[in-house]
């Protein structure tokens, strides 16, 4: 699966009527909930980074994505957005993408 794809079901769950959905859920529990989960994500990927186990690193990471799409999609921010930004910076040789 790739990110746009990974995107687009996030889309397309957002205003679904599966109650059962965990990105639905997500959605319904607001914008502080979602920031809270990437968060906590982050740590762990931070956390997974310090092991030699690169399977539990890889999923921690695949659970940062995730979430980072979902609050890309709550806050209406395309991924489009976020490639013209990453082209910028390449285009201007910022330091970041060097």
């Amino acid at each position: 699966m790739t990110i746009r794809e990974l995107y687009e079901i996030i889309e397309s769950r957002r205003n679904s009527d599966e109650s059962t959905s965990y990105t639905r859920q997500l959605f319904d529990r607001g914008l502080d909930r979602i920031i809270q989960k990437v968060g906590e994500e982050s740590v762990e990927v931070v956390i997974a980074a310090k092991n030699d186990e690169n399977d539990e690193f890889i999923g921690e990471v695949a659970d940062l994505v995730y979430h980072l799409l979902v609050l890309l999609v709550a806050k209406d921010i395309k991924i489009t957005d976020i490639e013209r930004c990453l082209q910028e910076r390449h285009d201007n040789d910022n330091k970041l993408i060097k």
